[in-house]
């Protein structure tokens, strides 16, 4: 179902070739606005053993698990409203500003974190705040998604835009992981043992601070989108598309439904591919393999590097052979590779072996995702594709994101956790690979 089929909704625009200081800001901007939103969430992964003792307590640990994992899915249900939101005032006002604010928001409200009571101190009411704080994290980052996964892009000249797809969307996400990894690894270092429990946790959270004041001063280059500027100087010439850009919630859910929902069978295969490698290693390293933090720290910081190669190949890949047939490949290898590498690295040993395993199942998982983003672009017009981008990436995230609750969920015990994930991986890419047959090609469609 390709996009020909809908409606013209705004006539074809001129390429915008854009000079260099624009691409590299939005590069940047995109860059580490994205990986900053990103290590905002995994601080919550990285601690989630504590997290789980402190806000969530009980007397089966995997139940205490899963329900970190629930409040993670919090935030990532409320993402798409914060793309609807953020997503419009995008289309309608230029992505540089739905951006700064986001970011921002993001930041505030994951230090917040750090000053929170805990069950022990205030019972109930503790987590009662706790998922209320999760719920207002997950609108702004549904905003950064909705910014973030356009200015860069629209900023590209065709050639590079499935490598700034990877960039993006899994070099931001490894950025975002590495940048976790060294501040767990530093602040556990500080805080060893029961300090942690009680004051480390608490410095992680407050570390989120940091990106918004890096955002801000990363912003003070950056140029809005010559896509969206190349809009407002046609919309000026045409009056209809004023009328349009004023309802571009209206436009993604009447017009380009069909392509939304045909959307998420990718988003969803890529999203839960995301969350239950790259997201799902910190707590699996620990429950199952049983490594030190010191060791765990090691293997997570090799594997956020892996998922920013593997991202930028992949999403390289897409432009050299287009969406469809990069999205089908990817599909066929992981249901096979990933149930594969989990199974060996749940029975591996050996350091080594425990090392390689989890690069070989973060490399694939990230790959099934690398050229989302820029085939999200290309589904739709620059008057809406902060919405129907933000709006498609953040509702199969979300649903990926809830994989790791429901895997925990199905495991009953931590021993079947390996075995669980095996027919969850089968399930998840035999919709991906559907989705993949389905959708049309899309290279070249960005306008």
């Amino acid at each position: 179902m390709a996009n020909s089929a809908q409606p013209e909704i705004i006539p074809n625009l001129p390429e915008q070739k854009g000079n260099n200081r624009q691409l590299a800001s939005a590069t940047m901007a995109s860059l580490l606005g994205w990986s900053f939103d990103l290590y905002d969430l995994f601080i919550l992964l990285y601690v989630t053993p504590t997290i789980g003792a402190l806000f969530f307590p009980s007397s089966n640990p995997t139940l205490s698990l899963a329900a970190v994992y629930a409040s993670f899915a919090v935030t990532l249900l409320m993402r798409p409203l914060g793309s609807a939101i953020f997503g419009s005032y995008a289309d309608k006002n230029g992505r540089k500003k739905a951006m700064t604010v986001a970011i921002v928001g993001v930041g505030i409200s994951t230090a917040a974190f750090g000053v929170l009571p805990t069950v022990p101190q205030i019972g109930i009411f503790a987590t009662m705040i706790f998922l209320l704080l999760r719920l207002v994290q997950g609108v702004f980052v549904g905003g950064v998604v909705a910014s973030t996964h356009t200015i860069g892009t629209e900023s590209a000249p065709p050639r590079m835009r499935g490598l700034m797809s990877g960039l993006i969307g899994g070099g931001g996400a490894g950025l975002g992981a590495l940048f976790a990894s060294i501040s767990f690894t530093i602040i556990s270092a500080l805080f060893p043992g029961e300090a942690f429990s009680e004051w480390g946790w608490r410095v992680m959270f407050f570390t989120g601070i940091i990106g918004s004041i890096a955002g801000l001063f990363v912003f003070r280059t950056l140029d809005e989108s010559p896509l969206w500027k190349e809009l407002q100087k046609a919309k000026k010439e045409k009056a209809h598309l004023e009328t349009i850009e004023q309802k571009p919630i209206k436009t993604l859910f009447t017009i380009y439904l069909r392509v939304l929902l045909v959307n998420l069978m990718i988003v969803i295969g890529g999203g839960s591919g995301y969350y239950l490698t790259a997201g799902f290693i910190p707590t699996f390293l620990d429950v199952i393999n049983g490594v030190s933090p010191a060791t765990k720290s090691g293997i997570l910081i090799a594997s956020s590097i892996i998922t920013i190669i593997s991202a930028l190949i992949v999403g390289h890949l897409s432009e050299m052979f287009g969406r469809k047939k990069t999205f089908l490949g990817i599909g066929l290898l992981n249901i096979i590779g990933l149930p594969f590498f989990y199974l060996l690295l749940a029975d591996a040993t050996t350091t080594s072996s425990i090392y390689f395993y989890t690069l070989c199942v973060v490399f694939l998982g990230n790959a099934a995702y690398a050229p989302v983003l820029i085939f999200l672009n290309e589904r739709f017009p620059t008057s809406i594709r902060s919405t129907g981008t933000g709006l498609s990436w953040n509702i199969g995230f979300a649903v990926g994101g809830m994989m790791p609750t429901f895997v925990t969920l199905a495991s009953g015990t931590v021993q079947n956790i390996p075995h669980t994930l095996m027919i969850f991986f089968i399930g998840i890419y035999l919709v991906y690979i559907i989705g993949s047959l389905i959708i049309p090609e899309t290279k070249g469609n960005l306008k």
